[in-house]
This record gives C-alpha cells, sequence and structure tokens, in this order.
C-alpha cells in the first residue's frame, strides 16, 4: 500500500509541474558519481523557472 501511495504522490507532483528531486540525484549519481547536484531548493527553482519561462509572478493591476 505504501508503494501506491509513493507512486500516486509522484504521479500528482508531475501533474503540476513538480520534477522528482530524487529521481534527478540519482541521475546524475548514475551516469557521473563525482557530478556537482544542486540543492533541493536550487533544484526546485530551476523547475519553476523552467515551467513559467523565468518570469515572475506578478500582481493583478485590477
Amino acid at each position: 500500500m505504501n508503494k501506491l501511495w509513493q507512486q500516486w504522490a509522484k504521479t500528482a507532483r508531475l501533474m503540476v509541474g513538480v520534477k522528482d528531486y530524487d529521481a534527478y540525484v540519482a541521475s546524475r549519481r548514475r551516469f557521473n558519481p563525482n557530478a556537482e547536484v544542486m540543492s533541493r531548493e536550487a533544484f526546485f527553482r530551476r523547475c519553476q523557472d523552467e515551467r513559467y519561462g523565468g518570469k515572475s509572478m506578478k500582481k493583478c493591476p485590477c
């Protein structure tokens, strides 16, 4: 049941554009064990920049 919940949570995160940090780290380590890995915060910021094109969220002038 725990595995099912983890898979559901991963799917839900991907649906809203949140990439999996642990998968990123595993991938970096698999191809180059000495590769530099971004912090979780830097990874999140990069994903947000990719998703929104680096534009900041602006308040509506309404």
